[in-house]
């Protein structure tokens, strides 16, 4: 079974670009709320994705988080999607400043492949740059469409 893009596991109402948060447990208790309002997932997701950035960091570079849930929280996923959360005056992530959350929501191992095709966006800095920036839904989409080959 072909892996889903990254870009059909994001609604429009998926992406926020105009998000402020107080320090990085709101940001990502921001992103939960956001699988949940989707129908992604059910409200102790938020709790699972709380649990894993109070137990290993979420932060990846290039000014970006990718909060997910616990294995224990994997029960809490109706299905696999993504919210992209952007903040433009930044959150404090451990004395890293992020720009953009994404957050997911993913059953089973789904999201080590969702990982893997956001880390080949973030190894890029001028896609990384541009996913920071950017101002309107169709942006995002845009950078999440895998290239043709």
């Amino acid at each position: 079974m072909a892996q889903a893009a990254l870009t059909d596991l994001l609604q429009e109402e998926s992406i926020r670009l105009d998000c402020t948060a107080t320090d990085r447990l709101d940001a990502v208790r921001q992103c939960g709320q956001a699988l949940v309002a989707v129908g992604a997932a059910d409200e102790t997701y938020v709790d699972a994705m709380l649990q894993r950035e109070q137990s290993v960091s979420t932060f990846v570079g290039e000014g970006v988080a990718i909060p997910h849930g616990t294995l224990a929280g994997k029960e809490s996923v109706k299905r696999d999607a993504l919210v992209v959360l952007r903040f433009p005056d930044g959150v404090d992530w451990d004395g890293n400043d992020v720009r953009v959350c994404v957050g997911i929501a993913a059953a089973g191992g789904g999201h080590v492949a969702i990982l893997s095709q956001l880390a080949e966006i973030l190894l890029d800095p001028a896609k990384a740059e541009r996913l920071r920036s950017a101002t309107d839904a169709q942006q995002v989409y845009d950078l999440l469409t895998p290239d043709e080959d």
